[in-house]
C-alpha cells in the first residue's frame, strides 16, 4: 500500500527554485535514499514531506498521504546534527520520554521505563543511568543514537534521517546504519533517508532518488540504479566516490536544461 507520494512538487525560497518538479511514491514498509551533492535539495525534499519547511518557503505542487500522519506521533525525524535537535539543558531520558507523554499519552513512568529499553537498543552502556545525564556527557554517534531514540519513541510509522551520519567518522557512521538498518525492518518502518553517499544508500535503502539542482535525474530500484545507472550524473556520483584505492575522478558534469527524469525500473 502506498503511504506517500509527492506529485510535481516545488519548493522555492527566492528566484530559483530549491525544488522543481519532484514526483516520487514510495510504499508503506519500503526504504528510499535520497542522494545528491551539497544543494541539491535533499534535505529541502525532506523538510517537505515532515512539514518543517519555514514559512517562507513557497510550495506547489501535492504531497499525498493515505492518511494523515502527525509529526512527532506519526513522522519521526532525525536531524544531521543532534546538538541542534538535543535540548542541553535537559536529560536524554526527558527528553525521549516527553515524546510517548506528549504524543501517545504514556505516564512519566512508563515513558521513562520505556526510554530506558530505547537506549539499551541503541547501545548506550549503562542505560538506566543514561536517562539521568545530559547530551553534552555523550560522544557524538551516542548524542545521534539518542536522538533516533526519541525520533522512535512515539512509535511513529514514517522515519525521515536527514543525513544523520555525515557528522560521523566512517567507522561511526557504518555502526549507525547498521542500527538504523535493524530498527527499520524489526519495526517494519518506511524511511526516507537522505545522504551525500552511495555507498550508504546501497546498504540501507529499496529504492533510490538521484537529485541535482532541485531536480530529480534518476529514480529506481537501488540495486538496478547503482549497478547500472542510467543517467551521467549518477554514474559520475558513483565515480566520484572515493576510498584509500580509488584514484581521484573527474569533476561531475554539468546539468543543463531539458533533461529527462530516467526510470531504469519503470
Amino acid at each position: 500500500m502506498m503511504l506517500l507520494s509527492t506529485t510535481a512538487l516545488t519548493v522555492t525560497y527566492g528566484p530559483a527554485p530549491a525544488l522543481a518538479d519532484i514526483t516520487l511514491a514510495l510504499a508503506t514498509g519500503r526504504r528510499l535514499a535520497v542522494i545528491g551533492e551539497s544543494g541539491s535539495g535533499k534535505s529541502t525534499l525532506a523538510m517537505a514531506l515532515c512539514g518543517l519547511l519555514p514559512p517562507a518557503a513557497r510550495i506547489s505542487g501535492n504531497i499525498a498521504l493515505t492518511r494523515p500522519l502527525a509529526l512527532g506521533r506519526d513522522i519521526g525525524v532525525v536531524f544531521q546534527d543532534p546538538g541542534g535537535s538535543l535540548n542541553p539543558v535537559l536529560t536524554v531520558g526527558a527528553q525521549i520520554a516527553e515524546v510517548a507523554v506528549v504524543h501517545r499519552g504514556t505516564t512519566w513512568s512508563a515513558a521513562r521505563a520505556q526510554a530506558a529499553r530505547l537506549l539499551d537498543r541503541m547501545e548506550i552502556p549503562n542505560p538506566a543511568a543514561a536517562l539521568s545525564r545530559h547530551p553534552h556527557e555523550f560522544s557524538g554517534g551516542q548524542r545521534q543514537r539518542i536522538a533516533l531514540a526519541a525520533a522512535l519513541a512515539a512509535d511513529p510509522v514514517l522515519l525521515i534521517a536527514d543525513e544523520p551520519t555525515s557528522a560521523l567518522d566512517t567507522v561511526v557512521q557504518h555502526a549507525m546504519v547498521e542500527l538504523l538498518d535493524g530498527l527499520v525492518r524489526e519495526r517494519g518502518l518506511t524511511l526516507v533517508f537522505v545522504t551525500h553517499d552511495i555507498a550508504l544508500a546501497a546498504m540501507l535503502a529499496d529504492e533510490v532518488a538521484v537529485l541535482h539542482a532541485g531536480r530529480l535525474l534518476e529514480y529506481g530500484q537501488v540495486a538496478q540504479v547503482l549497478r547500472a545507472p542510467a543517467h551521467a550524473y549518477t554514474r559520475a556520483l558513483l565515480a566520484a566516490r572515493l576510498d584509500l584505492d580509488t584514484p581521484l575522478a573527474a569533476r561531475l558534469p554539468e546539468i543543463g536544461p531539458g533533461f529527462a527524469v530516467i526510470t531504469p525500473d519503470a
